[in-house]
């Protein structure tokens, strides 16, 4: 069975189906949020988005970021989580960072109390669900809501996670997409802080334009403590804002996201500090006297 849908002049849908059966609704301006790791080089947003336009192009595409490092998950995690709840309830959000594309890793959608989300099973969605529960929790497996029934091994963002994002937005029920799955067999480990007996140990999971360095650890863990950060051989001291130091030099802060981090006033730590995504440190809590 195969569906179609039709946009009429006076702003409905109607799904077709192969046996002529259809069905009409209001189309809805649902808000459709794209986050990759494609760049602007070449064409494999615009692709995407046209995609997206075929079926449904009344939707309302808001691109999150496309420069998201390459295969990186965790900074892919990052940035859905923090920008998530700043969209209205039933929010599509497609996210496609996917370095195991065309191996056994599921293609899933996910209803939450707030929005859906869309993309590949590999932890790129755990930001999110560690924070909100998820409803329902499918795979698809349901070809009739792909661009083609048999997708690319190397590009499924094009091929299935667009489409479905599309018409998940256009009014298709989660349901109707494939398999409903165990959310608890969900990926959602990609790394984790721990506790050490005078802090807490973490890794950078974030560095954003200004060259900060944003951190896995939770504000939650230095909150009314006195601590500092040591990473690459040094020992920075946690403060309140940049303006605690003077310019240049390297202080560790909570910053607005809620993670703890390492910047330099008026510059860049990742290259003054010679760190990368990925690299360890630890926070240590201080002795009040």
């Amino acid at each position: 069975m195969y569906f179609v849908a039709v946009i009429t002049e006076n702003n409905k849908m109607i799904h077709i189906n192969s046996q002529g059966l259809f069905q009409e609704q209001m189309i809805r301006s649902k808000i459709l949020t794209l986050l990759s790791d494609f760049g602007d080089k070449d064409v494999y947003v615009g692709v995407m988005k046209g995609v997206i336009a075929q079926i449904n192009p009344y939707l309302i595409l808001i691109d999150l970021t496309h420069q998201i490092p390459a295969q990186n998950i965790a900074a892919g995690r990052f940035c859905l989580m923090n920008a998530y709840d700043y969209f209205p309830n039933g929010t599509v959000h497609l996210a496609v960072v996917d370095p195991g594309v065309g191996s056994q890793r599921r293609a899933i959608a996910l209803k939450l109390e707030q929005g859906y989300l869309v993309g590949p099973d590999n932890g790129i969605f755990s930001g999110i669900t560690s924070k909100n529960q998820i409803i329902t929790a499918i795979e698809l497996t349901n070809p009739n809501f792909w661009r083609t029934s048999e997708p690319s091994s190397t590009f499924n963002g094009i091929d299935i996670f667009a489409p479905v994002a599309a018409h998940l937005g256009s009014g298709v029920s989660l349901q109707e997409l494939g398999t409903e799955i165990n959310p608890e067999t969900l990926v959602m480990d990609i790394g984790e802080c721990w506790e050490t007996t005078n802090g807490v140990t973490g890794y950078i999971q974030y560095i954003d334009h200004f060259g900060n360095l944003v951190s896995n650890i939770p504000a939650s863990y230095v909150k009314d403590k006195n601590w500092c950060v040591q990473i690459a051989g040094l020992t920075i001291l946690g403060c309140a804002a940049y303006s605690d130091v003077e310019i240049g030099e390297a202080l560790a802060l909570v910053g607005s996201h809620g993670w703890v981090e390492i910047a330099i006033n008026s510059g860049n730590a990742q290259i003054k500090l010679q760190v990368n995504w990925q690299d360890g440190l630890e926070v240590l809590f201080l002795q009040s006297y």
